[in-house]
């Protein structure tokens, strides 16, 4: 083993590409305390705050993802390319590392490109049930691929190809440990302000928040308060200010930007209402909780309807399409009426996690390469 250990490692835009990846950079850490982790990310995206808060050095590119519904948007994007590829290239020859690991983005794409460019051992994890465009075109160089989901083969090279699944943070794998009874759900509920004997409905639409869910839970939720259920609320920054001033959160409903204790808050719910991303998916099957799905189809190449689909075909999951979403408050009351149901699809949940993420991929780094200095 190198003394110090260098690794780089590249992904960003959302949290489901800045989560696994501090997962797995937290892992390195703990088995190789002295080693010199060095993130890239996007100039301006939230990569650039997320990762050093998580206590990590980062520094920024000017790459840009392509804008399909804006093409006069992508005038500039060949410089930027051009100039990311550049200061990439400056980094790596600076920092000489052992290995570039990228959790996808389009950000990763520069950083794993010149890393096989220069020789340097790459290795990919994508989180989603189907590849983006940029892992796809690094793969064919990279020395492993770590996907979330079965049957990748048909897309990465097969010999590289290994199902881990996504890491997730180390408090939320650590409830994959045992299936939640009914007296942990009463005693988060406790913890959280709401009633212990009534069930809760937990509503997750991502920091930035979905507008399609949050419509269909305003419609909803008055049918779901009637029935004597609660709801815990996360709506995103960007719907907070007008949904806590028209509506405002009482003893059975509470509202929320975003949520800090995810732990608690799936202990506690009964049924979640969410959205389809990769990272989130992999939480709620460590979690064994039961949850309908609404995927937004406005991500590329429609990645949350394929992770929706993978949850729903094997009874993890319900997948509702966003065109549907009025519907949600009557499959709500269905589930909620029905504990054989609900028992389903936590049991579902549960037999898809895969909680030791981060600790296979880093053994994969392991596996693959000789720590040669």
């Amino acid at each position: 083993m190198p003394n110090p250990l260098r690794i780089i490692l590249s992904g960003g835009g959302t949290g489901g590409h800045i989560f696994p990846a501090v997962s797995i950079a937290h892992e390195i850490k703990a088995r190789y305390p002295h080693a010199e982790l060095q993130f890239v990310g996007a100039l301006g995206r939230m990569e650039m705050e997320r990762i050093p808060a998580a206590g990590y050095p980062i520094t920024g590119i000017p790459i840009a993802g392509f804008q399909r519904k804006a093409l006069h948007k992508n005038l500039g994007l060949p410089l930027k390319i051009l100039r990311s590829l550049s200061l990439v290239r400056q980094l790596l020859q600076r920092t000489k590392p052992h290995a570039v690991i990228g959790t996808g983005g389009y950000v990763s794409g520069p950083t794993l490109f010149m890393a096989q460019r220069l020789g340097i051992p790459t290795l990919i994890q994508e989180q989603n049930g189907f590849a983006g465009w940029t892992n796809r075109l690094v793969s064919r160089q990279a020395k492993a691929i770590c996907t979330a989901y079965p049957n990748m083969e048909s897309v990465f090279p097969p010999a590289q190809t290994i199902q881990t699944g996504n890491p997730v943070r180390p408090d939320i794998a650590a409830m994959a440990e045992g299936m939640p009874s009914a007296a942990d759900r009463a005693s988060a509920k406790t913890a959280l302000g709401f009633d212990p004997n009534r069930k809760l409905i937990l509503i997750l639409g991502g920091s930035q928040g979905a507008r399609a869910i949050n419509q269909a839970v305003e419609h909803a939720q008055t049918s779901w308060l009637d029935a004597g259920h609660q709801l815990l609320w996360q709506c995103g920054k960007f719907y907070f200010t007008d949904l806590n001033e028209r509506l405002g959160s009482s003893t059975d409903r509470q509202i929320a930007a975003f949520m800090d204790d995810m732990v608690m808050a799936y202990r506690a719910a009964d049924l979640v209402v969410s959205r389809a991303g990769a990272g989130t998916l992999s939480e709620l099957c460590c979690a064994s909780a039961a949850a309908i799905l609404i995927p937004s189809p406005n991500v590329a190449e429609d990645h949350q309807t394929h992770n929706a689909l993978s949850l729903h075909d094997r009874g993890a999951a319900l997948h509702l399409p966003e065109t549907q979403a009025d519907q949600v408050g009557r499959l709500v009351l269905d589930y909620l009426g029905d504990a054989e149901k609900l028992e389903g699809l936590r049991a579902g949940a549960r037999a898809l996690a895969q909680p030791h993420a981060a600790q296979e991929i880093v053994d994969q780094l392991e596996m693959h390469w000789s720590w040669n200095a």
